[in-house]
């Protein structure tokens, strides 16, 4: 148990955001708003037997990184806003952390250490989220609507009055947005409130868990009409979303660098930051260096974000992607950009893979993986399997020769990268950290692995 009034040297942050220090006996104690390099006084509140949890009581030594955060919103206070953990902390050491997470999952979880690391991806530090999920609650005792993010450590919306990450315009649009809620009839069955902003127009999601009256339909028609934005409706899960009218500019993202133009529905995956995003696909494409006569497969294709740009270089790429409704998107937009010819999209279970079915796909002379938060597991598997199996068995079949994969969880990540280091003949010829989300403990990365 740490000793009252003893003061802690943070070491390190976790992925969590939180300092890490040992105390006198030698437990880790994990403190709420400490940096590393500060000694700091704490008040445990949560005690296990390998360790503590506590928030900083006193502040003896300052770190040189310590900033003053740029929302009202944020900190350790109640109710304090919960999207954002790192705001404290200067821009360009969160990058640092989030480095230092990346290769320290490598090589705690699989025993991988990159042969070279990459310099991180970075970008504006603020005003950069145009995706995000913004709760709605009707709060009779305040007579009162809250919109916005959960409180931190809460299942409350926070009050919330402006945010630094979101778009300046979309960040204006918090309190009149509470102001419509509160006087439509359906205001106590409004859960949410998704955001999409595209390169001609930005969309609102409302969830609504009864049909709308005619008179909410018309206070968000002149709301969008005042405001500049689109309204889609969403009475069940996310591929029930529907445009509430069909007058104005399409919903799409852009990819300048290559001239690609994508639409997209509102609750469709895509990056929550367009620019950071550029930038990671030019890394992508530059890391796999993918010539006119070689056979691409992009697995997790999902619109095509990495699998068009690949088109433009690539003789053929096949995208792979596990639903049948997304593939049918991504087909147009190859379409739509004039890469139908040399693009293929199919559907896949892509957690079921085996040896047999990446042969029936063929061979590709290199690979792209941009899963989910669960990972590539059954691919590196599956990969893993062919690469033990009797010689023959893959009928002429040849693994690729280099993988790029982008990751947004270093855990997985790590897992993936254990089995093609350690079992599927790969060695990690770099990676490097993406700070898709600056502010949030969420890390992002990259890496390449090239047969052995």
């Amino acid at each position: 148990m740490s000793v009252a009034g003893e003061w802690l040297r943070i070491e390190s942050l976790d992925l969590d955001a939180q300092g890490v220090a040992h105390d006198s006996e030698g437990k880790v104690v994990f403190v709420e708003g400490a940096l590393p390099g500060e000694r700091v006084q704490v008040q445990v509140h949560r005690r296990k037997n390998q360790w503590e949890q506590a928030t900083r009581t006193a502040l003896e030594s300052e770190s040189s990184q310590r900033v003053r955060p740029a929302c009202p919103h944020f900190g350790l206070h109640a109710g304090a806003c919960g999207g954002c953990k790192m705001m404290h902390l200067h821009p360009a050491a969160q990058v640092a952390v989030k480095q230092r997470a990346l290769e320290d999952s490598l090589w705690h979880l699989a025993k991988v250490k990159p042969e070279r690391v990459l310099r991180a991806i970075e970008g504006p530090a603020w005003g950069y989220r145009l995706r995000a999920r913004l709760s709605v609650r009707y709060v009779a005792k305040k007579g009162t609507v809250l919109v916005g993010f959960h409180e931190r450590k809460s299942s409350y919306v926070a009050d919330m009055r402006s945010c630094a990450v979101l778009p300046p315009a979309v960040s204006a649009l918090l309190l009149p947005l509470r102001e419509l809620v509160m006087g439509m009839d359906a205001r106590e069955r409004l859960p949410q409130i998704e955001l999409a902003v595209g390169s001609q127009a930005t969309a609102l999601v409302l969830r609504h868990l009864e049909p709308l009256s005619d008179s909410d339909l018309t206070r968000l028609r002149a709301f969008g009409a005042a405001q500049g934005v689109q309204w889609w409706l969403q009475p069940k899960g996310p591929d029930s979303v529907l445009r509430l009218d069909a007058e104005g500019p399409e919903l799409v993202y852009e990819l300048p660098t290559w001239g690609l133009v994508m639409p997209f529905r509102p609750t469709d995956f895509t990056q929550v930051n367009h620019q950071i995003n550029e930038v990671l696909v030019a890394r992508a494409l530059a890391l796999l260096d993918v010539q006119p006569d070689e056979r691409v497969i992009d697995w997790f294709c999902g619109l095509g974000n990495f699998t068009l740009p690949l088109a433009t270089r690539a003789r053929e790429v096949l995208g792979i992607e596990g639903s049948e409704a997304l593939v049918e998107r991504a087909r147009a937009n190859a379409a739509r950009n004039g890469l139908a010819s040399r693009t293929r999209v199919e559907a896949r279970n892509l957690f079921e893979l085996s040896g047999d079915q990446l042969v029936a796909d063929g061979q590709a002379d290199k690979w792209l993986l941009d899963p989910p938060r669960e990972g590539a597991f059954a691919l590196a598997k599956a990969l893993a399997e062919l690469h033990t199996a009797p010689p023959g068995s893959g009928s002429g079949w040849a693994p690729p020769g280099r993988i790029v994969y982008v990751s947004c969880n270093p855990a997985t990540l790590a897992r993936d990268a254990g089995l093609l280091v350690h079992q599927a003949g790969y060695r990690c010829t770099a990676a490097g950290a993406v700070n898709m989300f600056p502010h949030t403990a969420h890390v992002e990365s990259i890496a390449v692995f090239e047969r052995q």
